[in-house]
């Protein structure tokens, strides 16, 4: 009965989410109607509740109700104009409230976006732009729009047949949200050279231009295809630009003082793209300091422009010292403090902090000491255990540039604060093998430590993490173990090197050396470079187990392909060479395994080497091997029958210094015979 089925509806209105979802699938267009209405309101805004109706599947049902809005659409256009014009108005109807759905969904909110392309929705809101009824395609529009702002947008691709020519399309066509949804596609998919040259030939980025003199959304979408244009292609920005580029450039550079925020957010970005490419306008016009200036006033922004600023800075400032210094006067340093000690900042606002805080802190000593100065560390310490992944590993490449600060290294700064050692080695353990690499990282600066305080890093199982990450599965992490511990041994007593041993053991460090992967094989190799530099102690441990860590050494110099890897080993050689008889013996049978059997030793080829650093640890070895001692005669007497000191002699004007100094010092001790 008709009585039924209102309270049935006003029932299902009182139901809560689950109870409309139900409706959208209900048979009544009328309720469908209504429930896509209440729906669309509803999740407008509210990240929450947006998550709250996907995970009851409304996204799906919606898409399913455009999908036959659009079918019924097509069917009423063959059938007479008088008996189907009604419900085309509904058809539209539903289509507009469906489309408007999809897009509330999506807006800013990834997770929504991933719903409703999972729903297929994206070729359904694609086909309403050819809708008749202009309310519709407005609708498609600006639903694609909150698509296409979002990283998890597929990639359009530019370069298929027709795809250019739809572009263009959008971007002539006169709606304000079609022409908004082109220059946004253009934004999200633009990636390739190829890409970006085919839109300058196409006229393309004309248009774009043009658009900057339209409505603010127009505008804002023109300024990020822009930039993604010209991203890294100084031919693109040349060829566009050409000799009357200024004009293009000072209209981009007004919008820097725009009222509008996302608009000075959006000019900044660009203009430091065709910084990046061809910075000639930049370094004309001097606007490095107008840009820090613009930026950090935008931090201040409560919305997405301040979340996103402190990334564009990052951009701006990232390598370059001299505008380190300008950040530095600016005050960024304050500002950052500022938002570090808010409380609910928004995450993603955090590590664009933490991002440009890394960067200002990578080169300059001024900028690592004016940070630990503002007692910036306490806070920074504290977002190691942030429960955001993304906040801990940023919050350590932040720490790693600090750490890198010799004044403080030297003065056991670090290694004293028990704070910062605790979290670390809790991070060691962290269930994100990136956030466990990103830990290393800091670890590995912090355990040089020219004092002795590596004692609280052991005392909190520091180093029984890093033996047991040695081993991981995962090769950075491998690789970034094995660095920490080369540090923590970098002129470290034999207590703790007979530690690492211990720890260690023979067979896994011999493992390392021939690891699979070449950034291992460096690590362990280097590892073992320090253990043996130091006393005749030391150097005996590379010979327990029958020798295996000096097996696996030789075996990685005799065919290993990587330079870096053929450094380490030498030094490895290198060390050994400066132990007792035995111990020089033992690099010289490795240096000489096939002797009137074969081939020149291997190492003469490193002598030959374009590295300069190679050929300057080959020599070194060859220094240490002949130093005065009982064999040492026999030793140069091996080395003169091989050919090896003629080799050495035409070394003498090598164009590295450091090498010819130490040809020298080498061709002085042999020739001088003084044993």
């Amino acid at each position: 009965m008709p009585t039924t089925a209102s309270a049935s509806t006003t029932s299902g209105s009182d139901g809560g989410p689950s109870s409309l979802v139900a409706r959208l699938s209900s048979s009544d267009p009328d309720v469908k109607l209504k429930a896509l209405r209440e729906v669309k309101n509803q999740i407008i805004g509210s990240k929450t509740k947006k998550l709250s109706y996907i995970k009851l599947g409304a996204v799906p049902r919606v898409a399913s109700i455009l999908s036959a809005a659009i079918a019924d659409g097509d069917c009423f256009q063959t059938a007479p104009a008088a008996s189907v014009r009604g419900m085309l108005g509904y058809s539209s109807n539903v289509v507009v409230q469906s489309a408007a759905a999809l897009g509330s969904f999506a807006c800013g909110f990834d997770d929504g976006v991933q719903a409703v392309l999972a729903a297929g929705a994206l070729p359904l809101l694609v086909r309403l732009l050819d809708h008749p009824d202009d309310k519709v395609v407005d609708v498609g529009a600006r639903s694609l729009k909150m698509i296409y702002q979002s990283e998890f947008a597929p990639k359009y691709e530019i370069l298929e047949r027709g795809s250019l020519e739809f572009l263009v399309s959008l971007l002539n066509r006169e709606g304000e949200n079609v022409t908004e949804l082109g220059a946004h596609i253009i934004a999200h998919s633009c990636r390739t050279f190829e890409e970006q040259k085919v839109m300058l030939k196409a006229g393309v980025l004309k248009r774009l231009v043009s658009l900057l003199d339209g409505s603010v959304g127009q505008r804002d979408a023109s300024l990020g295809s822009l930039a993604a244009a010209f991203k890294n292609n100084s031919e693109v920005i040349k060829e566009f630009l050409g000799p009357h580029g200024g004009k293009l450039f000072n209209a981009i550079l007004r919008l820097t003082m725009d009222s509008n925020a996302k608009t000075r957010l959006l000019a900044c970005q660009c203009l430091i793209v065709i910084r990046d490419a061809t910075d000639c306008y930049i370094l004309e016009l001097g606007l490095n300091r107008k840009l820090v200036n613009t930026l950090l006033e935008l931090l201040d922004d409560p919305g997405q422009v301040g979340d996103e600023s402190p990334f564009v800075l990052s951009s701006l400032v990232l390598g370059k010292e001299d505008l380190h210094t300008i950040a530095l006067e600016a005050d960024a340093m304050v500002k950052f403090r500022d938002c570090m000690e808010k409380e609910n900042v928004n995450p993603r606002r955090l590590r664009g902090v933490l991002l440009a805080l890394a960067d200002l802190c990578s080169k300059l000593e001024i900028c690592r000491s004016t940070f630990l100065s503002m007692q910036v560390l306490k806070p920074l310490v504290g977002f190691l255990n942030h429960k955001e992944e993304d906040i801990r590993i940023a919050a350590c490449n932040c720490l790693k540039n600090v750490t890198r600060s010799i004044k403080n290294l030297c003065a056991g700064y670090f290694m004293k604060n028990e704070a910062l050692v605790t979290a670390l080695v809790l991070l060691l353990m962290d269930a994100s093998e990136e956030v466990q690499v990103a830990a290393l990282g800091v670890v590995s600066n912090i355990v040089v430590d020219f004092t002795t305080q590596k004692s609280m890093f052991v005392a909190h199982e520091g180093m029984q993490q890093l033996f047991g990450l040695s081993k991981s599965m995962v090769p950075a992490v491998r690789s970034n173990a094995l660095w920490a511990l080369r540090n923590m041994t970098f002129l470290a007593d034999d207590k703790c090197k007979e530690a690492v041993y211990f720890g260690m053991t023979p067979s896994l460090i011999a493992d390392l050396i021939c690891d699979d992967e070449l950034s291992v094989q460096e690590q362990a190799l280097a590892l073992v470079r320090n253990l043996v530099d130091g006393s005749v102690e030391s150097i005996e441990q590379v010979f327990a187990d029958d020798g295996i860590i000096l097996d696996a050494a030789g075996s990685q110099l005799q065919c290993g392909p990587n330079a870096e890897v053929l450094i380490q080993g030498m030094y490895v050689l290198g060390n050994i060479a400066c132990g007792n008889e035995i111990h020089k013996e033992a690099v010289m049978c490795l240096l000489f395994p096939l002797v009137g059997r074969g081939p020149e030793p291997f190492f003469v080829n490193f002598l030959l080497s374009t590295d300069s650093r190679l050929r300057l640890a080959t020599v070194w070895v060859l220094i240490n091997l002949t130093l005065p001692s009982p064999g040492a005669l026999n030793r140069q007497q091996r080395l003169q029958k091989e050919g090896v000191l003629s080799i050495v002699r035409s070394m003498v004007n090598d164009p590295c210094l450091d090498v010819k100094i130490r040809v020298k010092t080498l061709l002085t001790q042999t020739e001088l015979g003084d044993f």
